[in-house]
């Protein structure tokens, strides 16, 4: 009898974050609480200020501060009947620009996201963001059948850290996948998206560095060209055009040979004319433009 009093109150008393007992944001207020990352600041000021510019900080915003969700909201074929009714399958592009919404988030999220974006609501649809957490917890595990969910109050990173100064994730985890290319191809992806319900074409940038990049003798990942010293930038910004354009021109180079002459088609008939060669040479690790 006390041994079965022991269980039911054990059973009672399970901790919140029991498998299965993990409970969903109702309003995006709530999901951006769950996934804020601003005490990482405390001790990674400089990494937490490079990330506060990138488009991971934004990745709901398109460049120059635009909401990019709205042809999907007005137009697209998921966009919803009603915006009050919309739920988590009226936004395939919560899967990369916006992963734990659809993890950790009821449909009544995907609601107010849809009202927000029709209004103009630049000010709440900027609280959603890929976090800290999003990257080093949420999606630092791919082989989950194997190595299971990421676990509850751990931070995944290049080394093990048996102590964390944070009051919630206290432990630090080495996983070889953070300075991998398939961390980023997880996102940046291989396309098209049959998984959806109506099936769409977007990034394939991840598709084009394993087939043209790799096979020509590329050897380095996405990592070293584009968090170089861990900058978590994660450049370009493309709201930076000067930056933007430093990069593209050590991706891309052009040459232009010119040649000058006259045709005379007749006698005391001079037209000038010009032959142009150009050849250009991509030498990024992937297609240009991609997502």
């Amino acid at each position: 009898m006390i041994l079965r009093l022991a269980l039911m109150l054990a059973i009672l008393f399970l901790p919140s974050f029991a498998v299965g007992a993990e409970k969903k944001a109702r309003t995006l207020d709530e999901l951006a609480k769950m996934y804020d990352s601003s005490s990482c600041k405390v001790c990674h000021s400089k990494i937490y200020e490079q990330w506060e510019k990138s488009h991971h900080a934004r990745p709901l915003m398109g460049i120059n501060e635009g909401i990019f969700l709205i042809p999907v909201v007005k137009a697209s074929p998921f966009a919803p009947k009603d915006p009050k009714k919309a739920t988590m399958a009226n936004f395939p592009c919560f899967k990369c620009h916006l992963p734990q919404a659809l993890t950790s988030a009821e449909d009544s999220v995907a609601a107010e996201i849809s009202q927000a974006v029709l209004a103009g609501d630049k000010a709440t649809i900027g609280k959603l963001q890929i976090t800290c957490l999003v990257c080093h917890n949420e999606m630092a595990i791919i082989h989950r059948l194997e190595e299971g969910k990421p676990q509850k109050g751990v931070i995944y990173g290049s080394k093990d850290m048996a102590s964390h100064p944070d009051r919630v994730y206290r432990t630090v985890k080495k996983n070889v996948i953070m300075k991998q290319a398939v961390m980023c191809g997880q996102c940046h992806g291989t396309g098209p998206n049959f998984d959806a319900e109506n099936p769409y074409q977007c990034a394939t940038l991840y598709g084009s560095y394993l087939h043209v990049y790799i096979p020509k003798g590329g050897t380095q990942r996405c990592q070293e060209c584009h968090m170089k010293g861990g900058d978590h930038l994660i450049a370009p910004n493309w709201n930076d055009r000067l930056q933007s354009s430093a990069l593209l021109k050590n991706a891309i180079s052009l040459d232009v040979q010119t040649v000058g002459y006259q045709f005379l088609p007749e006698r005391g008939t001079h037209i000038p004319m010009v032959v142009v060669n150009t050849k250009i040479t991509q030498n990024a690790g992937h297609r240009i433009p991609d997502g």
